[in-house]
């Protein structure tokens, strides 16, 4: 696929669209403007339809963050977390970059406490969710929960705390990056909230432990319905269920219950059940045979590294989770490399592409293009690469190289 059609093809709609309760906070914005104006007559009209309509009707009508950026020329504000590790010198690049590009982004970076915040019971800090909550968008680098007894992991914090209920991958092969395949192009939606990852594990005789999956019906209906609106929105074709109710056939059960009924609603859409081993395998034989995969939080977060491996891995893999009332948290799902930290080798692609992630969130998609474009044009081109993709470039130079493209 050559890098044009690439791009109108990822294109095709926002990649993280509203929820209806987004549209809500947008129209509360404008109240102190007078409501006989020709501008808030407009925006009224936009939010007159978009709130009459479905969630999947929303999804592909025009944001109402669009029309509030049309009566304001401020900046948006958003919410940075540069992280551990090398996460600060690629969170560096992408302020760079972004700077180069003229994104009307103004950064309020928050970083990870010293101390355990009794209010979050981690070291994330109050102030710092507020911010997320406050700007409702914000990109992450990578995170490295101290080790000890006492605290929640970080990640597990941000998506308990907001409401992060999905976690959405794209994966797709890069224009002129080989790897074993050049045709993968296929979306994970992870659930974010439950399952094995709910923390609940006790022992219950020495020697013996339990650790409890929670399953529910709301959670599994919220990020099935979900799936089905981005495959809508994107035209995308076919849903796939990835489960083990062959084993667990209450929990998983009840999953493929939930992304049944959901089905229904959607008959334009293909959608197929898979047993996990059995969509391990078959991702690595053919990735092409998927478009949509949907899943609970572990089979998520095996499943979405696996299709980064398909790719190249995960500093190439763009992620950003989804909350209820328009939050979206982008973020580098990649580790914080603390043997390289500080040495400006690490390779800022991934935080960068999520970057662009948001963006598109944010309906800014010609500065998304663009940025877009000069990534996989400096990766194509071969000359400025760094370690992990085959080249022996810093982290400055590869930096320099994307803005120069742009």
């Amino acid at each position: 696929m050559s890098l044009q059609s690439f791009l109108s093809v990822f294109r095709r709609g926002t990649l993280f669209p509203f929820s209806p309760s987004f549209v809500e906070l947008e129209r509360a914005k404008f109240q102190h403007i007078p409501q006989t104006s020709p501008a808030i007559m407009a925006f009224k009209q936009i939010l007159s339809r978009a709130l009459r309509s479905r969630p999947d009707q929303i999804l592909s009508s025009p944001s109402a963050f669009s029309a509030a950026r049309a009566f304001s020329s401020a900046p948006i504000t958003a919410t940075l977390f540069p992280g551990d590790g090398i996460g600060p010198e690629i969170a560096e690049s992408v302020k760079q970059i972004f700077r180069e590009a003229e994104v009307p982004i103004e950064w309020e970076e928050h970083y990870v406490g010293t101390e355990i915040d009794p209010r979050t019971q981690s070291f994330l800090t109050w102030e710092s969710l507020e911010s997320v909550r406050r700007n409702r968008v914000g990109l992450k680098g990578p995170m490295a929960t101290p080790i000890g007894k006492g605290h929640r992991s970080l990640n597990l914090t941000l998506r308990k705390e907001l409401n992060l209920y999905a976690n959405v991958r794209p994966c797709y092969s890069l224009p002129g990056y080989k790897t074993r395949y050049d045709d993968v192009n296929l979306v994970t939606i992870r659930e974010n909230t439950e399952g094995e990852y709910s923390g609940l594990e006790h022992q219950v005789v020495r020697g013996v432990v339990e650790s409890l999956k929670i399953i529910t019906r709301q959670a599994s209906l919220r990020v099935a319905e979900y799936a089905f609106h981005y495959a809508k929105a994107h035209g995308r074709e076919r849903v796939s269920a990835i489960h083990k109710a062959n084993i667990m056939q209450k929990t998983d059960g009840l999953f493929l219950k939930c992304c049944r009924e959901v089905a229904e609603k959607y008959p334009e859409i293909t959608y197929e059940e898979v047993v996990i081993d059995n969509c391990c395998m078959m991702l690595v034989k053919n990735p092409a045979l998927f478009d949509v995969l949907v899943m609970p939080n572990l089979y998520g977060d095996i499943i979405s590294d696996l299709c980064a491996g398909l790719i190249g891995g995960l500093g190439l893999t763009p992620s950003c989770n989804i909350g209820e009332g328009g939050i979206a948290l982008a973020e580098a799902v990649h580790g914080s490399a603390p043997d390289i930290a500080g040495k400006n080798l690490a390779n800022p692609t991934a935080l960068l592409l999520s970057g662009v992630s948001m963006l598109r969130h944010l309906e800014l998609h010609d500065k998304a293009d663009r940025i877009q474009k000069a990534v996989l044009e400096t990766i194509a081109e071969g000359k400025y690469r760094t370690a992990d993709l085959g080249g022996s470039s810093t982290t400055s130079d590869f930096t320099r190289a994307i803005c120069d493209h742009l």
